[in-house]
């Protein structure tokens, strides 16, 4: 896995296809670091802390969850330090854990070839958020400050945006995809998406299955379907 610096002390991983392993985000802040997501699996964590400790940069000691979906969410159990998520995705997760069995572990696990492949050699473990916010969220990290906010989006209503106002960076997730599994995007979410990143002063925005977009590329890219 490769670490990519976007700005001073604002990283990103890189996306995979095949896995589904989306890109996982890093802010190294003079106190504390903070990821952004917390990868598919262990094994996909792993190789991001691999990547930090090549590249000389401490485990995060908070990771923010930007939705529920499994390839964002399910590695939380091997996280270092704590997770924090808004609460209706707190919820998500929670609901998952109390409809596990057998045959819904197994439902899920060829939900999609990427999952199958993920899990290969692998268990599914899935654990709730340790701190939980609701609307809006603000974080100093030291040097670089964060605000956490609940946001509309065509892909899932439990979406966490991460704003760094004064480096003018966005991570967004997946928050600009359609629904699972056919990546259709409600048009009236959208647009309120669209009003969103359109309001703030950013230059790059990062999300999950996407290299880094200008915001103009974003908003553009949300009307290609």
């Amino acid at each position: 896995m490769e670490l990519y610096k976007l700005k001073d002390n604002i990283y990103y991983s890189e996306y995979e296809e095949e896995r589904d392993r989306p890109s996982i985000g890093y802010i190294h802040g003079d106190n504390i670091s903070v990821a952004i997501d917390a990868g598919h699996s262990k094994k996909h964590l792993e190789e991001f802390y691999d990547a930090l400790k090549r590249n000389n940069l401490p485990l995060p000691a908070l990771t923010i969850i930007t939705h529920w979906h499994w390839d964002h969410s399910f590695a939380m159990h091997s996280i270092n330090g704590l997770s924090i998520a808004n609460k209706r995705t707190n919820q998500y997760l929670k609901e998952f854990i109390s409809k596990r069995n057998e045959i819904n572990d197994d439902k899920f696990l060829h939900l999609d070839p990427s999952i199958t492949k993920e899990y290969e050699n692998q268990e599914l473990i899935v654990v709730p958020c340790d701190i939980v916010f609701e609307k809006e969220l603000n974080l100093d990290i030291g040097s670089i400050k964060l605000k956490l906010f609940e946001a509309t989006s065509p892909h899932t209503n439990d979406s966490t945006l991460i704003y760094l106002e004064k480096e003018k960076v966005l991570f967004f997730g997946d928050a600009m995809s359609g629904v699972f599994p056919t990546w259709i995007r409600d048009p009236k979410l959208r647009d309120e998406f669209y009003n969103t990143i359109n309001s703030l002063d950013v230059e790059y925005c990062l999300g999950g299955h996407w290299k880094p977009f200008k915001k103009e590329e974003l908003l553009k890219e949300l009307y290609i379907d």
